[in-house]
C-alpha cells in the first residue's frame, strides 16, 4: 500500500486572541523590527502515513486533525500531502494499513 506524507499547520481562527504572537510580535520590535504586525503563532506537524490512494489519505489526515491535531472551536488548519519517496526507515514498516 503506497505510502504518504503530510504537513499540517494549525493556526487560531483570527478571532481567538493569540497570547504568544502578541508577546513575540513585542519582543520583535524590542529587537529593532518595528515594521512588524500581526503576529500569529501555531504549530507545524509532519506525519506519514498509509493509505490506498491520496483520497484516502486526505481522509485519514482531516480527521487526524478534528479528533486530535486541531481544536475546531478554536483552531483552523490546512495540510498538504504528497506520496512518500526515497527509502523508508525501520519505523516506517511498522505502519500498518489494518491499524487505519
Amino acid at each position: 500500500m503506497p505510502r504518504w506524507q503530510a504537513g499540517v499547520t494549525v493556526m487560531l481562527k483570527p478571532v481567538v486572541n493569540d497570547p504568544q504572537g502578541l508577546a513575540v510580535e513585542s519582543g520583535l520590535r524590542q529587537l529593532g523590527y518595528g515594521g512588524v504586525s500581526n503576529v500569529r503563532v501555531g504549530k507545524y506537524i509532519e506525519l506519514a502515513l498509509v493509505a490506498e490512494d491520496e483520497a484516502d489519505a486526505r481522509t485519514k489526515i482531516e480527521e487526524m486533525c478534528d479528533k486530535l491535531l486541531a481544536n475546531p472551536v478554536i483552531e483552523d488548519y490546512a495540510y498538504v500531502v504528497d506520496e512518500a519517496y526515497g527509502d523508508t526507515d525501520a519505523e516506517d514498516d511498522e505502519l500498518d494499513s489494518e491499524a487505519w
